[in-house]
C-alpha cells in the first residue's frame, strides 16, 4: 500500500493555488463585495443600536404581534429581551442579531430566485444538489479559511462564512415550495391565460409561502449558530464571550453566555414560525 501513499494526489497543493489565484486576480471583486457587505452591516448595527434599548424591545414586539397575533409570543419576546438587558448583554445580543440579519438580507437574496430557478428546471437543481450537499456538509471551521484569506478579519469574513453555510437551506426549501405547487392550479391559471410572471406571482409563491418562511427560519436558526465560529475570525457578537470562556475555562461566563445565544433562538423562532397558517 506504500505506492498508493507514494502517490497522493496533490489536492492540498491544488486548493492553495487556487486559492492564490483567484487573490490575485479576483482583488477587486472581493474588495468590493467587502465594501458593500461592510455598509450593511454598519446600517443595521446603527438601526439595532442607537435607539433606546426599549425601542428596540418595542419595535419586536410591534413585529411579533403583526405576524403572530398572539399576546403570550408577544410578551415572552419582551422578557426574553429584558432579560437580555438584566445581564448586560445587549451590545453583543444586537452585534449578533446584525450579523444573523444580514445573514437573512444576503441569503433570502440570493436563494429565493435560486430556488425559483431551479423548481422551474429540475436539470439545474440535479446539477445543484451535489454542490448544496458540498456545502452543508464541508466542515465549517473550513469556510473561515478562504474567507480570512479574501477579506481579513472582522464581521464581513464571518458573514461570508456563515452565507456559504446557510445559503442552501432557502435554495431547497424554496425549490420545494415551488415545485409543489399542484398541477391543477397551474392548469387553471393557464386555462385563464395567465403569463408565466402571473402564475409565478399570484400561484406559486403564495403556496410556497409556508415553506420559504421555514427556509427563513431556518436561515436564521443556522445563522446563531455559527455566532461562535465567527467569533474566531474577529467577529463581534455572542461568540466572543463564549470563546473568552472557553480560553479561561470560565464555566460562568461560558453558561451565561450560551443562555443569551438559546433564548435570541427561541425569541427570533417563535416570532417567525408561520408554518400552517
Amino acid at each position: 500500500m506504500d505506492w498508493l501513499t507514494e502517490n497522493k494526489i496533490p489536492i492540498d497543493d491544488m486548493a492553495e493555488n487556487a486559492f492564490n489565484w483567484l487573490q490575485i486576480q479576483g482583488e477587486w471583486f472581493f474588495d468590493g463585495l467587502s465594501l458593500v457587505m461592510e455598509y450593511l452591516i454598519e446600517a443595521i448595527l446603527w438601526v439595532l443600536q442607537t435607539p433606546h434599548p426599549l425601542i428596540i424591545i418595542a419595535a419586536f414586539a410591534v413585529l411579533t404581534w403583526v405576524i403572530q397575533r398572539n399576546w403570550k409570543i408577544v410578551a415572552f419576546v419582551v422578557l426574553g429581551f429584558l432579560f437580555i438587558l438584566n445581564q448586560d448583554y445587549w451590545e453583543e445580543t444586537t452585534e449578533s442579531l446584525t450579523l444573523v440579519l444580514s445573514a437573512c438580507v444576503v441569503c433570502m437574496g440570493v436563494g429565493v430566485p435560486i430556488g425559483i430557478a431551479a423548481a422551474h428546471r429540475p436539470g439545474l437543481y440535479r446539477w445543484m444538489a451535489p454542490v448544496l450537499d458540498l456545502m452543508q456538509t464541508l466542515p465549517t471551521f473550513v469556510y473561515l479559511i478562504p474567507a480570512i484569506v479574501f477579506f481579513g478579519i472582522g464581521m464581513v469574513p464571518g458573514l461570508i462564512a456563515t452565507v456559504i453555510f446557510v445559503l442552501p437551506a432557502p435554495i431547497r426549501l424554496t425549490q420545494l415550495g415551488i415545485s409543489s405547487t399542484p398541477k391543477a392550479l397551474l392548469e387553471a391559471a393557464q386555462a385563464f391565460g395567465a403569463r408565466p410572471r402571473q402564475t409565478l406571482w399570484k400561484i406559486e409563491l403564495p403556496y410556497a409561502l409556508p415553506q420559504i418562511m421555514t427556509g427563513l427560519n431556518q436561515t436564521i436558526m443556522l445563522s446563531l449558530s455559527m455566532v461562535v465560529i465567527a467569533a474566531l475570525v474577529g467577529a463581534d457578537g455572542l461568540g466572543v464571550p463564549v470563546v473568552r470562556a472557553l480560553n479561561q475555562v470560565n464555566t460562568g461566563l461560558g453558561f451565561e453566555s450560551g443562555l443569551i445565544i438559546v433564548v435570541v433562538a427561541i425569541m427570533l423562532d417563535r416570532m417567525l414560525r408561520v408554518t400552517g397558517k
